[in-house]
Formats: C-alpha cells, sequence, structure tokens
C-alpha cells in the first residue's frame, strides 16, 4: 500500500517477530537491542519517515542484549520498560524522533488499510447486538486510562472477556474454552468481538489491526460477528478478510464513537 501511495520502503525485520516475507522488500533484520545497527541503516539510507508496526512478544529490559547504539541510552530504556505497552512504545518512538526521524502511521502512508464505517462483511447487526457494542465500547473506553488492551467481548449486555497482555488471539482462545467447558451456556453463535483503540492512544504506534487469523478465532468461540472502530482499527488484507468472515457466518461492522 505505502509503495502504490508513491513511498520507497525498506524494511527492518525484529528476530523472531516479522516473517519472512519482508524479504521479498529491500531490509535488513535486526535483535532486541540493535539500536546501534538500526540507526545506521536509516541514517545510511537518508530515510526520514519511520512507521512502527506488528507485534512483538514484550521481552524484560534484562533480557536484551544491547548494542552501542543502546548502551549509551540504556538508563533511558530501562526507565521505559516502567509503564504499559502504550508508554513503552511512545517512549521508543521519542528515541527515535531526537535522532531526528518523523514517526508515521496508517493514516500517513496507507489510510485505505483502516475500516470503514457500517457493514463491512455479512448481515447488519440488530438492536441487541448494537445495545452490545456500546456496552462493550462503553467498558473499553473507562478501561483506557490503565492501559490494558484494545478489545473485548459482549453478549446480552454482560462482558465475557477483556483483552490484555495475553492479546487478541488468546482472549478469543479463552472465551472458546469456555463455551465447550459449558461455563458460557449460549446456544448457537452469539456474542460480539469488539475492537477498539484506546483513548488517548498514540495512533501512529500500536494501531488496532484484526485479519483474517481475528475471524478464525471469531467463528471458533462461536461469536456472531465482529465491531471494529471505524477509521482507527487496520484490516490487514481486506479482501481476504471479509472473504474469511462472508464464509465463518460472521457479520464485521463499522463502529463510529
Amino acid at each position: 500500500m505505502a509503495r502504490q501511495n508513491g513511498r520507497k520502503v525498506f524494511l527492518i525485520g525484529m528476530h523472531g517477530s516479522a516473517g519472512p516475507e519482508i524479504e521479498t522488500f529491500e531490509h535488513i533484520w535486526v535483535k532486541l537491542g540493535e539500536v546501534g545497527k538500526l540507526l545506521a541503516a536509516l541514517k545510511e539510507r537518508a530515510i526520514q519517515d519511520m512507521a512502527i508496526l506488528g507485534a512483538v512478544s514484550r521481552p524484560e529490559f534484562s533480557d536484551i542484549r544491547l548494542d552501542w547504539g543502546a548502551i549509551t541510552r540504556a538508563a533511558e530504556i530501562a526507565r521505559l520498560f516502567r509503564g504499559g505497552d502504550n508508554s513503552l512504545l511512545t517512549g521508543i518512538a521519542g528515541i527515535f524522533e531526537r535522532e531526528g526521524l518523523r514517526i508515521v502511521g496508517p493514516k500517513d502512508f496507507a489510510p485505505q488499510l483502516l475500516a470503514p464505517a457500517g457493514l463491512i462483511a455479512g448481515a447488519p447487526p440488530q438492536d441487541e447486538t448494537l445495545a452490545d457494542i456500546r456496552f462493550a465500547t462503553d467498558m473499553l473506553t473507562a478501561l483506557s486510562p490503565f492501559d490494558v488492551g484494545q478489545g473485548a467481548v459482549a453478549a446480552h449486555r454482560r462482558i465475557v472477556a477483556v483483552e490484555a497482555a495475553e492479546g487478541t488471539d488468546a482472549m478469543l482462545s479463552r472465551v472458546a474454552d469456555l463455551r465447550a467447558a459449558r461455563r458460557l451456556k449460549f446456544k448457537g453463535r452469539v456474542g460480539i468481538f469488539v475492537k477498539a483503540a484506546k483513548r488517548g492512544q498514540d495512533m501512529r504506534l500500536d494501531l488496532p489491526t484484526v485479519g483474517v487469523r481475528t475471524v478464525e478465532a471469531a467463528a471458533r468461540a462461536e461469536l456472531a460477528g465482529l465491531a471494529i472502530q471505524a477509521g482507527e482499527v487496520m484490516i490487514a488484507d481486506r479482501t481476504a478478510f471479509v472473504m474469511a468472515a462472508e464464509a465463518a457466518g460472521l457479520f464485521v461492522w463499522g463502529w463510529t464513537a
């Protein structure tokens, strides 16, 4: 998408997080803690804009092997690990900005990746389901100051699960396990997964994202559909995402605040 919008692309893959598909672009690989190597690669290519994309399992600071570029910033990096994920990412972005880089998000380089408002797949949600969506979004808004998570599952005005450090897929797997164990005694497809940005979240960083795996996990949890915040949640490969939702019998609704 970035190239379609006229941008040249250079990728930096994090070992253990990025996949081999990045090798179809100009790229380098770095390990966590190789800050000097990363900055040198960007400066060598006169790169000015940088996007931070994808998921990285959060390590403990003691597990990171620092190169010289990171050692000179070790005290600052250690302080960043004392907060939540949002404050950690914002702090890391600040380090890059002080090196003269401009941190950009999908809204800047590929706005077409963001969820549109209204029906995206399946049949429109009915009034009871819309009430569940509002109930879950109100709860997520209330939790935003605690930097907890970006997703929840609600059914019949009851919060069934809240996403925390385990991430979306693990949360939805937990719902599937609860239903299999009859801890949730719903019949048929019931409940919705709601995905939203945290209030006050830096939308250049850790943008909420859904994809085919999200649909598959929601289907295993026997949910009725997904509600994602329009303009604030990114859809990875929208065509495949919509096809997967339709095949699974799930609706997808782009809700607005």
